[in-house]
């Protein structure tokens, strides 16, 4: 049972306590027809919270975990304790990153059922997955190399590119598209379709107004900030702006007293004031990096204007592209200038004088 431990902290009300902490596997009741079931995983950030909701005879389910052995027999001890022998009807994936999508192959496999994604989720995760086994592409090395990796840093990049798919189940050929604003059912109640962008490309959150309830994936966090990069893919796009404006459409069109139901830590009350919370801290961010711009500077010398800890290798892709979605950005608002030197390398400086973020 969820302990009665409500919490405020920073502006948010946390029901169940800000550190709650499910038994792995263990679905837990949030509201008639909703359940949360926490599955870890082996990495920094080390659970993912998925959601049960009865459907008629049987069950949708919101997110899938990595393609885990361990989760793959959670899953099995669900199929034959809590959810009855009731089938899955359809897996609905918030996104296609491989925490949210990686079992989803195997669970629409096993029960013969739909996969329910946003269609550039469902393709950019397709095209990520055929990356697996192909040697790194030069003009990725040319991204990481501009900059400003060393030699030993492209090299590691080398080693671990196509590991996306090594976490992700094969994917169904076909899929059923979820269109923002879009209203479906499930279970005899209407949930609406939200979309978000910029974490990652046409992202689904679920919103129930009969329940008052949002699955927000990971576009509405309550502690940590969604990763927003810019990846070798699309060097010159521009997520963050996508996402400081898709966030502040969130915030205009919800109503503030839902039940948030994040992918990552514990559900929370405060939509408006986490978005804001949000919303300012990237604002401040990119205030903080265009003062260090003052002189030229490379993306790996920009770290320490948006992150308070040290850089090691393992978190250093997710550094890089944060930063660049930022440079971007401020590119992209004529705030800054990019000049590539004769071995490849990006630097950037303010141009003084500019108009700043309100």
């Amino acid at each position: 049972m969820l302990p009665d431990a409500a919490e405020t902290y920073r502006g948010l009300n946390y029901p169940y306590g800000r550190r709650v902490d499910p038994t792995p596997g263990e679905p837990e009741k949030i509201a008639d027809g909703v359940y949360w079931v926490r599955f870890p995983m082996p990495m920094s950030l080390d659970h993912i919270n998925l959601w049960l909701l009865e459907d008629d005879d049987g069950w949708t389910v919101i997110d899938t975990c990595l393609n885990l052995r361990n989760a793959r027999e959670l899953w099995e001890g669900l199929f034959d304790g809590f959810m009855e022998g009731k089938p899955i009807k359809r897996v609905i994936c918030t996104h296609m990153h491989p925490d949210h999508v990686g079992l989803a192959g195997w669970l629409t496999e096993r029960f013969d059922c739909q996969l329910w994604m946003s269609r550039e989720e469902f393709l950019m995760c397709r095209s990520l997955t055929s990356d697996t086994g192909r040697p790194a592409p030069d003009v990725a090395l040319r991204f990481y190399r501009a900059a400003g990796y060393t030699e030993e840093q492209l090299e590691k990049y080398r080693q671990r590119f196509g590991g996306f798919g090594k976490a992700v189940y094969e994917l169904p050929p076909s899929y059923r598209r979820l269109v923002d604003r879009e209203t479906i059912s499930i279970g005899g109640r209407y949930w609406q379709v939200i979309v978000g962008s910029g974490h990652s490309p046409e992202h689904v959150c679920l919103y129930c107004p009969g329940l008052k309830l949002l699955i927000s994936g990971d576009q509405v966090l309550p502690r940590i900030t969604p990763n927003v990069s810019v990846f070798p893919t699309e060097p010159d796009g521009d997520p963050l702006k996508e996402w400081l404006r898709s966030s502040s459409r969130i915030r205009e069109i919800l109503p503030d007293d839902l039940l948030v139901l994040p992918a990552h830590e514990a559900p929370f009350y405060g939509l408006h004031v986490r978005l804001s919370q949000l919303l300012e801290s990237h604002k401040k961010d990119l205030d903080q990096l265009f003062h260090h711009l003052e002189t030229p500077r490379r993306a790996i010398d920009c770290f320490s204007a948006l992150f308070n800890r040290e850089i090691d290798e393992h978190s250093l892709g997710l550094a890089t592209g944060e930063t660049m979605a930022h440079l971007n950005c401020l590119m992209h608002r004529g705030r800054v200038t990019r000049t590539l030197d004769a071995q490849g390398i990006y630097w950037y400086q303010q141009i003084p004088d500019t108009v700043g973020f309100d």
